[in-house]
């Protein structure tokens, strides 16, 4: 068979992602600070992006494509003049262009130096100045005060207050804490360098988060030498700093008060019984009596088991709902977006048509042609997401109509078809909307995915149930349980059962160990432990 080239032409069908629509999808599942980094970092890329400002786009472009609003200076014209260029007659002294703002300013810094000039007749700190200063030629006023209409006393009715960010001191890092005891406990450099990398390698926690021997490799040390530096670290304030982990951090808090003897040292290294409360076995170890052993878990509950959490670490980032939902007066319910969340850009038309007329080569139109097209999409797409999250949330809500009436046990069972059906939209989109997002409620604000749930079945064939109303259901049975009745996986499969929901023991105990309770031996252990103290 010879080898040949031919041309051949076929037709066919094809999904071709373009840049753009890559780019709609990805602002689909962003989180809005996310987005807004994403926006802010368009707005320095693409000369024609402005943000809109938020008290009715006085800085953005308006309808006819302009910049500027009503009321302040436009280049010079076309402007009303402050109130400060008014002469006396009540009308205006038409100042040059910036004339009226360097006038205001001369005579204000002449007023504040007669202010500030009292000679020496006010040396005594108890002596009330009398000095005083006409802010315009007409009326007095005090030395104190500020001719912009402030005081220096910190009274501002009419101007700017202090810079109250200048005066807050930042929060002392646990790291910066070890670091000032580093320089007072060892004088090696050796050593300080060592403790030094010690120091990095502690966590927000207080923990040692990196092996020894990893460090003393990477810094070509000795590991005696390292773990000799060490022990000196864990010396330092907060007690129990630099551990490696709960038993140490434990016996370090312990040596510090001086009640790390044997039994305690026993009962520091089996903390997997103290925590299933075997009270048994731990009296066998520790060779003590009930009262011996009760008092030792007392003392050890007054340890502190993260050391390094009073120092200022990552500061907390709030939740903050991307739509917030409402009752209405009819009963019904009120879905809106918070606009907190919603960046808004504008396109600046007239900063195109200016700079496009000037371009000096091919090069430069594509540019701006290219800036103008990412400009344009960029805004629809922002509004295109913003009515996609509406559309989902909307649904969601109708979907879920109880739980934001009566609470979690009314909770449905709900997955992405059954909103991508109602809305019209593909599953993908609506799992990109979902994801990373949140709703503010009444009851407080809840991760979108929070209202899909997998169905449990019931008994009779009945409506099926969320697994999230079942799970909450089991927290509030254990929750109201006694010492004397206390619960097992089989208990509450058949209490669950006479309530109409069908529902297998290793099902329950997966929820159970989901929200974290432990089995029922255990808390009948930990019960009968709090009864006996």
């Amino acid at each position: 068979m010879g080898i040949s080239h031919r041309l051949e032409l076929r037709q066919g069908q094809s999904l071709v992602m373009t840049p753009q629509l890559l780019q709609a999808i990805k602002l689909l599942q962003f989180s809005h600070a996310e987005l807004s980094a994403y926006v802010d970092g368009e707005l320095e890329r693409n000369p024609l992006l402005e943000r809109a400002d938020d008290q009715g786009e006085p800085g953005g472009p308006d309808q006819s494509g302009e910049r500027g609003g009503e009321g302040g200076p436009a280049d010079g014209d076309g402007g009303e003049a402050p109130d400060a260029a008014r002469d006396a007659d009540g009308g205006f002294d038409e100042p040059a262009d910036g004339e009226w703002f360097a006038s205001e300013l001369k005579s204000g810094r002449e007023a504040l130096e007669g202010a500030l000039d009292t000679g020496v007749e006010n040396v005594f700190p108890d002596e009330a100045r009398r000095t005083t200063v006409t802010g315009d030629g007409e009326g007095p006023m005090l030395a104190g005060s500020s001719v912009w209409g402030g005081s220096s006393g910190g009274s501002f009715e009419d101007g700017e207050g202090p810079d109250l960010e200048g005066t807050l001191a930042a929060d002392l890092s646990l790291h910066d804490h070890l670091l000032a005891q580093l320089d007072l406990a060892l004088a090696d450099p050796v050593d300080r360098l060592i403790g030094r990398h010690l120091i990095d390698a502690v966590d927000e926690a207080g923990y040692l988060s990196e092996d020894v021997a990893a460090i003393a490799a990477r810094l070509d040390a000795p590991v005696e030498r390292v773990e000799r530096v060490l022990a000196v670290v864990q010396t330092f304030e907060p007690a129990g700093v630099a551990a490696r982990d709960l038993a140490e951090c434990l016996a370090i808090q312990l040596k510090e008060r001086d009640r790390f003897d044997p039994c305690m040292a026993a009962l520091v290294s089996r903390l997997d019984l103290v925590a299933k409360r075997d009270m048994a076995a731990l009296r066998r170890l520790c060779g003590v009596d009930d009262e011996d052993i009760v008092d030792m878990l007392a003392e050890i509950r007054r340890l502190d088991p993260k050391p390094g959490r009073a120092f200022g670490g990552v500061p907390v980032q709030l939740l903050v709902p991307d739509v917030h939902v409402r009752p209405a007066p009819d009963g019904s319910w009120i879905v809106e977006l918070n606009p907190d969340t919603l960046p808004r850009v504008l396109v600046n038309q007239t900063y195109f048509a200016r700079v496009s007329g000037s371009a000096r080569n091919a090069q430069e139109k594509t540019f701006l042609t290219d800036c103008l097209q990412n400009a344009n999409w960029l805004t629809r797409s922002l509004e295109q997401r913003a009515r996609t999250i509406l559309k989902v949330a909307t649904e969601i809500v109708r979907q879920q109509d109880l739980f934001f009436a009566c609470g979690v046990e009314h909770l449905r069972p709900l997955n992405l078809k059954t909103i991508a059906d109602a809305i019209g939209m593909h599953e993908s989109t609506v799992s990109r909307v979902t994801a990373n997002k949140s709703i503010g409620t009444a009851r407080g604000v809840f991760e979108m995915k929070y209202f899909f749930s997998a169905a449990i079945s019931a008994v009779s064939g009945g409506d099926s149930h969320s697994a999230e109303a079942v799970r909450f259901r089991i927290k509030q049975m254990i929750d109201a349980e006694s010492a004397d009745d206390v619960l097992s996986d089989d208990t509450i499969v058949k209490r669950l059962r006479d309530t109409g929901i069908d529902i297998a023991r290793r099902t329950v105990a997966k929820y159970r160990e989901s929200l974290r309770i432990p089995s029922s031996v255990e808390r009948r252990r930990e019960k009968s432990a709090a009864l006996s103290r």
